[in-house]
């Protein structure tokens, strides 16, 4: 026993020592040591750019770091996935990786810091036909056809069956105008309406017995009451047309309520010779579905123009230059002779 003549051997063989669990201090505490790591180097780094982040939280409009934190959250936490450490900020343990290709050698002699991280990359951006499909989304409040017509159904089809379910569509409500036009009518009225985005258009109202004319002249009297149009292109396959008496539009300017709202839908211009149209008429503003059919009327005819409407064309062209030459009674005459 020459080993217990050491008097410190001695002490500890008489006096064992405690089960360590009964002295634990009440503070200790059991920490990961990967833990320990990453938040210990957080915190320095939190303190070391703690006043470029205060000033960023301000300019944010946020109270402190801790809602800027917040506020970046899932970005930071990408950020994190794409950094990842094995055994801090990532599983100690990697996942499988695929069997390695005829290649692979070549590549696992290439070293680490221009390959890139191991783990597997973050999600490639959207590609060109994601962003082409949000591009094409028309903005709010704008309806293309497959809002009214399921465009993967209705491609089968023939022409006149298209139409007849667009009638069948619109049927129901008594506000509504819908018709359809040949594309290549559609396409002379679309280059007339970029060339001439706005006009003003003429609304025959019969006169009654207490506004004729005291000279005594029994003769039916008519008048005319002045609407202004303006042409609008949303959306690549959609544009609108719309509607407003005069006299609200001097009101109100670009905040006039318009009684008509027309769109026409061009999807199958190319697949069946046809765009779709379609309006409402609101109800209370002056106008009936019969006067909004003829407005709708008047306006192809000044907007299309053939060889006996050369007038009409030169009315057009003066009203969109400004022209002082333009009068309203030469505007009437051409209105008269397209009904």
């Amino acid at each position: 026993m020459a080993s217990l003549r050491n008097p410190i051997l001695r002490h500890l063989v008489r006096n064992p020592l405690s089960n360590p669990r009964t002295c634990q201090r009440r503070w200790a505490r059991v920490q990961d040591v990967r833990f320990l790591a990453t938040h210990n180097a957080q915190e320095r780094i939190l303190q070391k750019y703690k006043d470029k982040l205060e000033s960023k939280a301000k300019q944010e409009g946020l109270n402190d770091v801790s809602e800027l934190k917040q506020v970046y959250k899932d970005k930071i936490e990408t950020l994190r996935k794409q950094a990842s450490v094995p055994g801090a900020t990532a599983p100690l343990t990697p996942p499988p990786s695929p069997p390695p290709s005829p290649s692979a050698s070549s590549v696992s002699s290439t070293p680490l810091s221009s390959q890139g991280s191991p783990w597997p990359a973050p999600p490639p951006p959207p590609t060109s036909h994601a962003s082409a499909a949000s591009a094409n989304k028309p903005p709010p409040g704008v309806k293309t056809l497959d809002s009214f017509l399921a465009l993967d159904k209705v491609a089968s089809l023939p022409a006149k069956e298209v139409q007849v379910l667009w009638r069948l569509r619109h049927a129901s409500n008594p506000q509504s105008v819908h018709f359809a036009l040949p594309s290549s009518t559609f396409a002379a009225l679309l280059r007339s309406a970029k060339q001439h985005p706005s006009f003003v258009l003429p609304l025959p109202r019969e006169v009654t017995a207490e506004e004729i004319p005291a000279s005594g002249n029994t003769q039916a009297h008519t008048a005319a009451e002045l609407h202004y149009m303006q042409f609008t292109h949303p959306h690549a396959n959609t544009t609108t047309l719309l509607f407003t008496s005069l006299a609200e539009y001097k009101l109100r300017g670009e905040f006039a309520s318009p009684h008509t709202t027309i769109t026409f839908h061009s999807e199958l211009a190319d697949s069946h010779d046809l765009v779709l149209g379609q309006g409402l008429v609101v109800e209370g503003k002056g106008v009936t579905v019969d006067e909004a059919r003829f407005l709708l009327m008047c306006m192809q005819k000044f907007y299309i123009v053939s060889e006996e409407g050369k007038g009409r064309g030169e009315l057009l062209d003066m009203f969109t230059r400004g022209d002082k030459e333009f009068q309203v009674e030469k505007l009437l005459e051409e209105a008269e002779r397209i009904v």
